[in-house]
Parts: C-alpha cells; structure tokens; sequence
C-alpha cells in the first residue's frame, strides 16, 4: 500500500512538472507573438494604403464598427464560457450548443478583428503620437500574444484548471481595452461613423 502511494506521489510530481513545463512553454509562446508583431509593426515602413471599407462609410468606420463587433462577440465568448463552467449564476447546467456558441463566437471575433489588424500592422504601423495610441499598440500586441497562449493551452490536458479561464478573462480584459482606446475614443471624440 505505502509503494502505490509513493508512485502516485511521483507520478503527480512528474505531472505537475510537465504541467510548469508546458505553462511556461506556451507563455513564451505567446510573448513571442507579442514581440514580433510589436517588432514588425516598429520596423516596416507603413504603407498608408487604405484597405476595403467593406460597405462601410471609410477605414476608420470599418475599424470602428468591426472593432465593436469583436467587443460584443467576445462578452458572448464570456458569458458562455462563464455559463460552460458553471459561473452563470442561475442559469443552471449549459446545453451542449452553449460550447459551440462559445466556439463559433471567437472564431467569428478572431474572423472580424483580421482586417483591423491588417491595417493596424501593414498600413499605418507602431505610431507613438500620445498615451492612448501608444496602449492601444501594447494591447493590440498583448492580445495576439494571449490569444496564442490560450489556443495553445487548448491542445494540451493536465494544465491547471485555472489556465483556460484566466486566459478567457485576459482576451476579453485586453479586446475591451482595445476597443476603448481606439473604437470608444473614436465615437466620442471624432464621431460616430455611419455604416
């Protein structure tokens, strides 16, 4: 009996260090993600084009718009995975469609923030004009540094309980700031844009 508790011992030893081992793995994985597209977007020469508006009135519209969409799309993103793990308060058990509601919700977020970062990055690049610009870069960074750690995260069982949800609450703490520095900023300072 005390020979079966010693291996179970050893065996949770080895599963707590593979558990650090692959939480810091995918942490530098993502603070990669975090540096190189701060590096990239410091280093390329803007291009200053302007991409598609995509029916919307111009660039900054369209950036507004989808920027807001991606907010939205990530409070559902929490709410139903606040719902998933049974933080919801009383709403009781979660469907079997609240995980894929939860699934197509980032995957819709991650689909309509793309074009923003694409002009963000490849068209007006790193700017440091004043305070909120310059957050609004370091979150823009963050957040694809933290959307890789959670992807990763994802493929790999044994992590600490708390990694998905501390994950989950970053990108949305970090796409609610983006949103106010750029998307709020724009609406209450320059206007809000029409469609």
């Amino acid at each position: 009996m005390a020979s079966v508790r010693a291996e179970i011992g050893e065996l949770a030893g080895v599963s707590a260090r593979r558990s650090t081992v692959v939480l810091l793995a995918i942490a530098a994985g993502g603070a990669a993600i975090s540096v190189l597209l701060g590096v990239y977007a410091r280093l390329h020469d803007p291009t200053n084009e302007q991409i598609a508006h995509f029916g919307f009135s111009s660039t900054l519209a369209m950036k507004a718009w989808l920027t807001t969409a991606a907010g939205v799309l990530a409070l559902a993103q929490a709410t139903t995975a606040a719902w998933m793990w049974g933080k919801l308060p009383r709403a009781g058990r979660a469907p079997r469609w609240v995980a894929h509601a939860h699934r197509w919700t980032g995957t819709a977020a991650f689909v309509v923030i793309l074009p923003v970062v694409y002009h963000c990055l490849w068209s007006i690049g790193w700017q440091e004009p004043d305070a909120r610009v310059f957050v609004h870069g370091l979150l823009g960074c963050a957040f694809f540094g933290v959307l890789t750690m959670k992807l990763l995260a994802l493929r790999f069982d044994g992590l600490p309980a708390w990694t998905l949800p501390t994950l989950g609450v970053g990108l949305v703490a970090l796409l609610l700031g983006i949103w106010s520095t750029s998307s709020l900023w724009y609406f209450t300072n320059v206007g809000f844009p029409a469609f």
